[in-house]
């Protein structure tokens, strides 16, 4: 078979829609991928026009996901896509991405994975059976920074690990704005449309994801407060949870949606015997490191022969050079596409390339979303065990 590039489909992501053009501009920045067909909207008219605006062909541009996958799987294998980025709101992820799966078709899933856990276990076992490849966009792991934090954690630079704090303040639902048009407030505030969880699922799962990644330890206990601060709103717009990880280590996570006059200020910092990082995404190039009795070292991020191979894998630019929120997203793609190609050409992907998000952290986000809600909620300031 002759090499060629990924042919994408995309559900959702049309002109109204928030995150569906970052996640083209990222698919195809390695020169992996090329957009062959979508169904952007519900509404057939702006699917059209959406991907008119990408060049495509009219007889591409479908007018619902169902006729997108039937019409598809007619066209013979290098001209149909080979997968499908799924970008709508929570309660629309798992139908399409199953029947892609049925199909043969690799996914791409926005977080959090499904609307439940149990659709979550429905993915997971279809993955399993079919040996398909999911990727989660848990873009914030596609960071160079995060990626030499992970690799220096590994290696033992901070010893036994003790405290991590993870921390995602935002400000933009301080008011109730999901009572206006023309934001993406209104399903991501409504449960029927978003989950079980509002602030927690939507940034908390960030927090929570890029917390086991660094660390490469699981969360097994949580004891949370979650809070609904504006007034009418259903789901939790703020909340706390002290976590308590594998080998003794303790966390706390914060995330808030209410606070007001934050952008997107995610970041951690992660204690050991040793030493200590810490990092913001607002800042990604830039990754302090402290250790006891000695000056803060100050590592900056770029081709940077200092880094470790898991960050240069993921490196762009020369030091000083910009390289931030697109190019982190699109190291979740190319490392989700070149994992494919190998598959589709008889290659074993290296383990650089299988760095990504996938099925298995989609179910465990959803594990998250689920204990934090049954602890936040209650009564009880007991703690909840994590159930597998």
């Amino acid at each position: 078979m002759e090499k060629r590039k990924l042919k994408m489909g995309i559900v959702g992501g049309g002109k109204t829609g928030f995150i569906g053009a970052i996640h083209i501009r990222a698919a195809i920045m390695e020169n992996l991928v090329e957009l062959v067909c979508g169904c952007f909207s519900s509404n057939p008219e702006v699917s059209k026009e959406s991907g008119r605006s990408w060049y495509l062909p009219d007889n591409r541009i479908y007018g619902s996901y169902t006729e997108m996958f039937d019409k598809e799987m007619e066209l013979p294998e290098g001209e149909r896509m080979d997968f499908v980025a799924i970008v709508t709101p929570n309660h629309l992820h798992f139908q399409p991405a199953m029947m892609a799966l049925e199909r043969g078709i690799h996914v791409v899933l926005d977080k959090p994975m499904t609307f439940s856990l149990e659709e979550a276990k429905l993915l997971k076992k279809k993955v399993d059976e079919t040996g398909l490849v999911l990727a989660l966009t848990h873009v914030y792991t596609g960071y160079p920074a995060v990626k030499e934090i992970k690799s220096r954690i590994t290696k033992g630079d901070l010893g036994k690990l003790r405290r991590v704090y993870v921390e995602y303040p935002q400000g933009w639902l301080s008011e109730r704005i999901e009572l206006q048009e023309g934001n993406n407030a209104g399903w991501r505030t409504n449960p029927s449309t978003s989950g079980k969880a509002g602030c927690m699922g939507d940034i908390g799962t960030h927090a929570w994801h890029l917390c086991e990644y660094v660390t490469g330890l699981k969360v097994t206990e949580i004891c949370a407060e979650l809070n609904s601060f504006v007034d009418g709103r259903e789901l939790d717009d703020d909340g706390a949870a002290l976590m308590r990880m594998e080998n003794g280590v303790k966390t706390l996570l914060s995330a808030s949606q209410i606070a007001v006059g934050e952008a997107n200020g995610l970041n951690i910092r992660v204690y050991g015997e040793k030493g200590g990082f810490r990092w913001k995404q607002m800042d990604p190039n830039i990754l302090f490191f402290m250790q006891s009795g000695k000056p803060e070292e100050i590592i900056h991020i770029g081709n940077n022969s200092n880094l470790s191979p898991e960050a240069l894998w993921n490196v762009r630019t020369p030091a000083g050079h910009p390289e931030g929120f697109m190019e982190a997203f699109a190291n979740i793609y190319r490392n989700f596409s070149l994992t494919v190609l190998a598959g589709m050409f008889g290659e074993k992907p290296s383990a650089e390339m299988l760095d990504f998000p996938d099925v298995n952290d989609g179910v465990r986000g959803m594990q998250f979303i689920e204990t934090v809600v049954k602890s936040g909620w209650s009564d009880s300031d007991k703690w909840t065990p994590w159930v597998d």
